[in-house]
C-alpha cells in the first residue's frame, strides 16, 4: 500500500506541474477548453499542493528505504529525477514571466533622436497634450510598459497572439497596481496583480478570477498607427527606446508588424475570415462589429452605419495606418469620397485629411469625432466579442 501510493503522489506531483502551466500557455488545445477556474486554483494553491505531496511522500519514502527495497527506492529516485527535471523546466523556461521580460530601462527619445524606424507600427497615447509612442516591435515582446505621462500612470500592453494593443490605468480601488504576465486565457495575454493575486484579461482588462473577478481596468484612448503618420500630427512625441539587453528578442519582432513572423502563432492568414485574418473591431456596447481587412485595403474608405454610429473608416496610403471616425456632424450624416490624395465630403465639397480635421471649403476648421477601434485577429475579436456582426458590403 505505501509502495502503491509513493508512485501515485509522484505521479498525481508530476501531472500538477504539468497541468498548471499547460492551461495558461499557447500548448496544443489548451487554449481551446474553458478551464481558467481550474488553472486559477492550481496555479494560486501550487505552494500548498506541493507542500501537501511532500509531506505525503516522507512515510513510504521512509518505508522503502528502512525496509531496504532496492527496487522501488531505484525506482523512487528515477521519478524524483523525473518530477525534479519537470518541475525545473514548467517553473523556470515555461512559465510566462521567464520567457517576457519587462524593459530593465524604460528610456524615451524625442522623435529628433529617434531611432525607431518611422515606417514601425506603434501605440500612440496623447493625454492633455503631452504624447508618447510605444513601437509595436517592443511592447509585443515585453506584454507591458509601465509609464507615467502628464503625471497619470499608464499600462500599455500587447498581445503578439491576438494582434490586440491597448492602454489602460493601473490604478484598482484608489492603488496603483503592479501586474505581472502570468499566462494566456483563450491566446490572450493574462495578467496577475500583486496584491490580491487575481487574474485580468489584456483584450478588454477584465479581472476573471480571484477575489476582484468582474472588476474591470479603465481603458485609455490610444492609437495604433506607424511612427510617421503619429508624428505628423504629434511633431513633438516622445518614442520608447529598445533596452538593449532584450536585442535579439526585438530582432524576431522585425517581421511582426506585416504580419509575417517566424511563429505560427502569429503569423497572419491573407484570406478573409479565418481566425488568424486581420480585421478592425468596433465595439459600441450593444452594436459590435468586425471589418475585413482586406477590403479596407481594396477600397481604402469604407462608410457603413449601425445604431447610434455613422461610421468612416480611412485606409492611408501606407496600407497599414487607419482611423475611424462617426460620420455625424452637427445633426447631419456626411458622405465622403476619396479620389486619390483628397477626401471630400459630398455635403458640401469640404475637404478633409486623414487626422479627420476639414482643412478646406464650407466646414474649414471642424473635426470628426474619433471612435475606439481595433486591428485585431479574427479568432480574438469574435471570442472576446461572441456577438458580433461581420461587414458584408
Amino acid at each position: 500500500m505505501k509502495k502503491t501510493l509513493l508512485y501515485l503522489i509522484l505521479g498525481l506531483l508530476i501531472v500538477f506541474e504539468c497541468l498548471r502551466v499547460y492551461l495558461i500557455m499557447p500548448l496544443p488545445g489548451s487554449q481551446k477548453i474553458n478551464s481558467i477556474d481550474l488553472a486559477y486554483f492550481l496555479g494560486s494553491n501550487k505552494h500548498i499542493i506541493r507542500l501537501v505531496g511532500y509531506l505525503l511522500l516522507i512515510n513510504p519514502i521512509i518505508y522503502i528505504f528502512k525496509n531496504g527495497l532496492k527496487k522501488h527506492i531505484i525506482l523512487f529516485i528515477i521519478f524524483g529525477i523525473i518530477y525534479t527535471l519537470i518541475f525545473y523546466v514548467f517553473t523556470f523556461k515555461m512559465e510566462a514571466e521567464k520567457m517576457f521580460y519587462q524593459p530593465t530601462v524604460v528610456r524615451f527619445a524625442h522623435i529628433s533622436n529617434n531611432t525607431i524606424p518611422t515606417n514601425k507600427l506603434i501605440i500612440g497615447v496623447d493625454i492633455n497634450g503631452s504624447t508618447k509612442a510605444y513601437p509595436i516591435q517592443l511592447i509585443g515582446y515585453h506584454h507591458q510598459v509601465r509609464d507615467t505621462i502628464n503625471n497619470k500612470p499608464i499600462m500599455v500592453t500587447y498581445c503578439t497572439v491576438c494582434r490586440t494593443g491597448r492602454v489602460y490605468s493601473p490604478v484598482v480601488n484608489g492603488i496603483i497596481e503592479t501586474f505581472r504576465l502570468v499566462g494566456m486565457d483563450h491566446f490572450n495575454a493574462m495578467f496577475e496583480d500583486a496584491t490580491t493575486k487575481s487574474w485580468w484579461r489584456q483584450s478588454n482588462g477584465e479581472c476573471i478570477a480571484g477575489p476582484l473577478k468582474g472588476y474591470k481596468l479603465t481603458e485609455i484612448k490610444s492609437e495604433q498607427v506607424t511612427l510617421n503618420v503619429w508624428v505628423r500630427s504629434h511633431p513633438n512625441t516622445m518614442v520608447l527606446q529598445p533596452d538593449e539587453k532584450f536585442k535579439e528578442q526585438f530582432k524576431e519582432m522585425d517581421n511582426y508588424d506585416k504580419g509575417n513572423p517566424k511563429s505560427a502563432l502569429t503569423k497572419r492568414d491573407t484570406a478573409s475570415w479565418k481566425d488568424k485574418s486581420w480585421v478592425i473591431g468596433i465595439d459600441k456596447g450593444s452594436f459590435v462589429k468586425a471589418y475585413d481587412w482586406n477590403q479596407i485595403v481594396k477600397k481604402r474608405i469604407i462608410q457603413d452605419s449601425m445604431p447610434h454610429l455613422t461610421l468612416l473608416i480611412l485606409l492611408e496610403n501606407d496600407s497599414t495606418s487607419f482611423h475611424t471616425y462617426s460620420r455625424k456632424l452637427n445633426n447631419e450624416t456626411l458622405y465622403f469620397s476619396k479620389i486619390g490624395e483628397l477626401i471630400k465630403d459630398l455635403n458640401t465639397g469640404s475637404l478633409w485629411n486623414y487626422e479627420g480635421v476639414c482643412f478646406e471649403g464650407k466646414l474649414k476648421g471642424t473635426v470628426l469625432e474619433n471612435v475606439a477601434s481595433y486591428q485585431e485577429y479574427l479568432h480574438s475579436w469574435e471570442f472576446f466579442h461572441p456577438k458580433t456582426v461581420r461587414y458584408s458590403k
